[in-house]
């Protein structure tokens, strides 16, 4: 680490000889957290004992990166009650500050707090511990004074103080932290709007019913919360109404998933049913329709059977029908039962055949 002469220095920046100087002190500062492994250190376990003198700074210097031997020394402080992401974002800007900066955060007590300002939510060791859980806190100074003093200032080698520009009036002061922003070692850091512990307490008290019954839920008694005898029993009978209210909700969200199941599954077997009905109806079609397979057999059986019931005429020159010599005719009434006529030409032929027989027997 480089060594800085405690007196002057000449024009080249060349530290003048040690019989003309004080005795030459390296910077012991505590530098900056590299990791994140363990919460911050308090001051008084970890507080800078580094002997070499703290020259002023401007805030220009400081934004260069100088002294290039030690890192800036800013302040922060707050009561910080109910940790929240506003608190976090104004330390985060204190951190950025500079490009080399070594973060203090100074927490009040109690019994200022409750003094200046009001009664807190959490106490001061949980608040404490919850300064010392955040990533940009390098070093936590405990009991913090309500107004910087130079003496304060002096003992932990502050350069800077961060802070919101908006004058806090406190203790009999418009603004206590007039006399660090005469002396050139104010710098301004943005409020984050929307969030304070101050909502936050606004938004507890506004549904202090929800959160008595959720605690009393939850297993704590009425004593504990501060809740009277009437409140109690009001508290949990409502209690059980939302939970009857839930599991109606629940049966009825059931209910309705059983009933989309159910219209999935209909709809499957209807859409099934209709491809099989499709493919029925198919088959019936080409079995029994207009050109179906079953009037061509029909066809074709019912040809076969009118064929063998009436089977085809003899030719006329076969020799059963040349009448025997020996054989008397047959009288002109009786009707040739097996052979019936063909036609009706075939029928007056055979009549007229039957006149020239009676004719040659007269």
């Amino acid at each position: 680490m480089p060594v800085r002469a405690a007196g002057a220095e000449s024009g080249r920046g060349i530290p003048k000889s040690r019989s003309d100087t004080m005795e030459e002190l390296e910077h012991t500062c505590p530098q900056p957290r590299l990791t994140l492994t363990a919460p911050a250190p308090f001051a008084d376990e970890t507080s800078c004992q580094c002997q070499a003198p703290h020259e002023k700074l401007t805030i220009a210097q400081a934004r260069r990166g100088t002294p290039v031997d030690r890192p800036v020394r800013v302040y922060a402080d707050g009561i910080f009650d109910l940790f929240h992401a506003g608190h976090a974002r104004a330390l985060m800007q204190a951190k950025t500050l500079f490009p080399n900066s070594y973060l203090l955060v100074g927490v009040c007590s109690d019994d200022l707090t409750h003094k200046f300002k009001g009664f807190t939510v959490m106490n001061e060791t949980e608040r404490y511990e919850a300064l010392r859980h955040c990533r940009y806190v390098d070093e936590v100074i405990r009991d913090a004074p309500w107004t910087l003093t130079p003496e304060f200032l002096e003992k932990h080698k502050i350069d800077f103080v961060a802070h919101d520009d908006i004058p806090y009036s406190s203790a009999g002061s418009d603004d206590v932290y007039k006399h660090i922003k005469e002396a050139g070692m104010f710098v301004p850091t943005q409020r984050t709007e929307g969030i304070s512990t101050s909502d936050i307490i606004t938004r507890i008290v506004r549904d202090y019913d929800v959160y008595a019954r959720r605690n009393l839920q939850r297993g704590y008694t009425a004593k504990e919360l501060n809740v009277s005898f009437i409140n109690e029993k009001k508290y949990r009978f409502q209690n059980q109404v939302d939970k009857m209210k839930e599991k109606v909700k629940n049966v009825e969200e059931k209910s309705k998933e059983f009933v989309y199941k159910v219209e999935e599954k209909s709809h499957d077997l209807i859409q099934k049913w209709e491809e099989k009905s499709r493919e029925f109806i198919g088959n019936f079609l080409e079995l029994f329709g207009p050109d179906g397979a079953w009037k061509q057999m029909f066809q074709e059986r019912s040809g076969r059977m009118l064929q063998a019931f009436s089977p085809r005429q003899s030719p006329n020159s076969s020799p059963t029908r040349g009448r025997s010599p020996s054989r008397s005719p047959s009288p002109p009434w009786v009707i040739n039962k097996t052979s019936p006529p063909s036609s009706p030409k075939a029928a007056s032929a055979s009549l007229s055949s039957m006149s020239e027989g009676d004719e040659d027997e007269k």
